[in-house]
């Protein structure tokens, strides 16, 4: 399968099978996509908690009802002391490294048949309290990983797009 075509074919699953886990190879690919995607000066501020035990999943329910019964959520940060100040001083990088990270890992799970739904329905900062996380470390969304329950489709909005000239300008 090319990309482009990878691409359009994932999309965000809303129903996983609980008893089916990530095998441990394919995670670490998943990992290692994210290891290698390109950060602003190289400073790879992100760090990524991978939650499958019992209580980690259980700390995922209460901070979100958007796990949609996946085996397995990777929390996706990183460390604002890392991050690359732009010009300026008005922008850092580590919000949009990390959004970098994650998608990579998001494009090699659909490229090994794992299913993904990015999610952002939660408070970072109880997210970040109930990870015991230091206070330089920000959460930036949490990633469901997992194999879709029977039945389970995209929503009507998936295929949906504006039309590209509505998207790009050529200057």
């Amino acid at each position: 399968m090319d990309f482009l075509e990878l691409a359009k074919k994932r999309y965000s699953c809303k129903r996983y099978q609980p008893d089916k886990r990530v095998d441990k190879d394919m995670l670490a690919k998943i990992l290692e996509a994210g290891q290698v995607a390109p950060t602003a000066k190289n400073s790879q501020p992100q760090h990524i908690y991978v939650m499958q035990s019992e209580k980690a999943l259980k700390l995922v329910d209460e901070l979100t009802p958007c796990r949609y019964g996946a085996p397995v959520v990777l929390a996706v940060t990183y460390d604002s002391k890392q991050q690359f100040t732009y010009p300026g001083n008005k922008y850092t990088s580590g919000e949009e490294d990390a959004s970098i990270v994650a998608t990579h890992m998001m494009l090699m799970a659909a490229a090994l048949g794992v299913d993904s739904c990015w999610l952002n329905f939660f408070d970072p900062d109880k997210a970040a309290a109930a990870l015991q996380l230091p206070e330089n470390e920000k959460v930036v969304l949490l990633m469901d990983l997992g194999y879709a329950a029977e039945g389970t489709r995209p929503t009507p909005t998936h295929e949906k797009t504006k039309p590209i000239e509505e998207l790009v300008t050529y200057c």
